[in-house]
């Protein structure tokens, strides 16, 4: 048995299930039950006969995957030659910004991807598909974190704290200003528009409202809803939505019908006082046209932090605008990410292990 595998009492013989997985993190052994299986056909069945693979740059997974004591073999790649070269051991994946297309035809044995993230744009869903191969994203594993990030960025640009860094680091004492429209100001009253209403943007309503702001928000089903938002829109009433708006921001998956939600029209809609904050993916923005709404004037300013392009190259305009503040991408990163995604991986292999046909965040 590998090192990294804890062999318990419950880990005897047999075929086995995972029941559950919604234990305190603090629990020091997952329990393994034992189940009779019909049928050889599912190779989730014995769970300490697969390979985990975590492939991730930075992130501890393995580290912490360790600390449940789960009785799965695993082991982490921290770069893209160490995912290819031992993709074709892994039976399951878990993996983001590692993944790329050309993984597949060495990945062997792979039954199932675990993405780290919440979106899954990279991922080619039809092949999948027909390699037998399922996928479940980690939508709700930021929420918190994404949601937090956003009202940051609207605290920041409001309070000006960007142009304060700024001038710390030059040893610069600003005066008092005295035109109003260059003032710091106060959230109350203000009106947020929220493009996106699943888990990060219904908290980040709950946030704005706490500061005492009116929250109108878009949706793609407006009848499933139990947010905060003062008042729920299909995308249809954006033109109608954006002049109101003294944020915008974005907080929806990348699809087709939100790319380049964000252009020159949908920009020149809003009011020149106002901001644009994006804790969605780079590819919701015309970044061209956003750029010429920044340095006309068309709007007060923005906080991005994801770009079509990244990391975000060193001679991009966007870095000496001092009306954006720019976050690397960060906005998900928090303390308890490893554990928030190992979380669903648990919680998912269990059901694969019974033969569940839905998995939770299923994609494919």
């Amino acid at each position: 048995m590998p090192d990294n595998v804890i062999n318990t009492a419950h880990c005897a013989t047999g075929l086995w299930k995972l029941p559950d997985l919604k234990l305190p993190r603090t629990q020091s052994i997952v329990h393994l039950e034992k189940k009779q299986m019909t049928g050889t056909d599912n190779p989730f069945v014995d769970l300490s006969s697969i390979n985990v693979q975590f492939s991730h740059v930075a992130y501890q997974f393995e580290p912490r995957f360790i600390e449940r004591r789960a009785a799965i073999p695993h082991y982490q790649t921290w770069n893209r030659e160490q995912t290819l070269e031992r993709i074709p051991n892994a039976d399951v994946l878990v993996v983001s910004g590692f993944w790329n297309n050309g993984l597949l035809d060495a990945a062997k044995k792979l039954r199932f991807i675990q993405s780290i993230g919440a979106g899954y744009d990279q991922f080619p869903l039809d092949e999948l598909r027909r390699r037998g191969i399922r996928l479940a994203s980690a939508r709700g594993v930021n929420s918190n974190a994404v949601s937090e990030h956003a009202m940051s960025m609207v605290l920041a640009l409001t309070r000006h704290i960007h142009t304060g860094r700024d001038n710390q680091s030059k040893h610069v004492w600003r005066g008092m200003i005295s035109d109003l429209s260059k003032r710091e100001d106060e959230l109350g009253g203000k009106t947020m528009l929220i493009i996106g209403l699943g888990t990060i943007g219904s908290r980040l309503a709950r946030l704005a409202k706490a500061f005492d702001m009116r929250v109108i928000a878009v949706k793609r089903n407006v009848n499933v809803d139990g947010s905060a938002a003062d008042e729920i829109h299909t995308p249809d009433d954006l033109p109608e939505l954006l002049p109101q708006a003294d944020f915008v921001t974005l907080a929806c998956p990348l699809t087709p019908e939100t790319a380049d939600i964000i252009n020159q029209r949908t920009l020149a809609m809003m009011k020149p006082s106002s901001y644009l904050i994006n804790v969605a993916r780079g590819g919701c923005v015309e970044e061209t046209a956003l750029l010429e709404a920044l340095r006309s004037g068309g709007i007060a300013g923005a906080a991005i932090d994801h770009f079509k392009a990244e990391p975000l190259p060193s001679e991009s305009p966007f870095w000496n605008m001092e009306n954006v503040i720019i976050t690397p991408h960060t906005g998900g990163e928090t303390r308890m990410y490893e554990d928030n995604v190992i979380d669903i991986l648990l919680e998912n292999l269990g059901r694969l292990s019974r033969g569940e046909p839905a998995l939770l965040n299923q994609v494919v």
